[in-house]
């Protein structure tokens, strides 16, 4: 827009709105001669302050975007992944327990109760120091 644009009435000069207004000396005469028109300023969209986003700043806007996207997207992946896995382990501790269990009570049938608890604790003292 012009640079009159965004002014108030009053406080724009005549040149632009009378088209009988004395003319300034160093402006001379207009190359068209239409000297009875108002005078106008270049229409320049930037001055209002319209731009247009450069194709590198597309690119760069999208190439975020995607960016954002995939870590959203693994985060939930691995999110998924980590309670599936903890599920896992968990049932597998169970199953680990259940078969101890009924090996020892499988052994208390063929031993006597006494022999099973001592060897019982044997076997975890010999756990421990294996996963050391």
């Amino acid at each position: 827009m012009s640079a009159s644009a965004n002014k108030e009435f009053k406080d724009i000069p005549t040149k632009y709105i009378d088209p009988l207004a004395p003319k300034d000396v160093g402006e001379g005469y207009r190359v068209n001669g239409k000297e009875w028109k108002i005078k106008k300023d270049a229409f320049r969209v930037k001055t209002i302050g319209v731009t247009k986003l450069s194709t590198f700043q597309l690119r760069e806007q999208k190439r975020l975007e995607e960016k954002q996207y995939k870590t959203r997207l693994n985060d939930l992946k691995k999110e998924k992944d980590d309670t599936k896995q903890a599920r896992i382990a968990d049932l597998k501790r169970r199953r680990e327990i259940k078969e101890e269990k009924e090996r020892y009570t499988k052994m208390a049938e063929k031993m006597h109760a006494k022999k099973v608890e001592r060897m019982r604790k044997r076997e975890k003292r010999n756990k421990l120091l294996k996963e050391r």
